[in-house]
């Protein structure tokens, strides 16, 4: 046994001194490849051999379509943006709707009671004090439409 040229500890021996590599064995270039080994993935259905009835492949059909449409149907309303932010805009009206109940209701019952009042007082202040930029466009608007109303009537009087 010779050292295979390139092998810098000695572990490699080969039986020969040529430099070629063995020959393939056959049993092993004659067995065709897997679905598992060729890379493709496996699917429980197609485990084993199909099936040879009619009706079950019928039957196998029927399903794959149904899937693909599930899965079609399911990247169409990905796809969809308009409906997508119609419904996020739904929603946010939806929130925004309930919070003006939930702000409606705690001024009614200020009104009756000075304690309540007090306590939406600090809670309001509180929340400008968090994050003014929207109370700022908020009374940036109101200004702006008391400032139009005014030129109207005074244009129409």
């Amino acid at each position: 046994m010779t050292a295979t040229p390139g092998a810098s500890d000695g572990a490699a021996l080969s039986p020969t001194t040529s430099n070629t590599a063995p020959p393939a064995t056959p049993a092993k270039a004659a067995q065709p490849a897997t679905p598992a080994q060729a890379g493709s993935p496996v699917l429980p259905a197609k485990v084993g051999r199909p099936p040879t009835d009619v009706e079950a492949l019928r039957a196998e059909i029927a399903h794959t379509r149904a899937d693909l449409g599930e899965t079609v149907q399911a990247l169409a309303a990905k796809a969809d943006v308009k409906a997508r932010l119609q419904e996020s805009a739904d929603e946010a009206r939806t929130r925004m709707r309930e919070q003006l109940r939930v702000v409606a209701a705690d001024v009614k019952a200020a009104a009756t009671d000075p304690h309540k009042a007090q306590e939406l007082a600090l809670r309001a202040r509180d929340a400008v004090r968090r994050n003014p930029r929207p109370y700022a466009v908020a009374a940036g608007i109101v200004l702006l439409v008391i400032l139009v109303a005014g030129r109207r009537r005074r244009r129409n009087a």
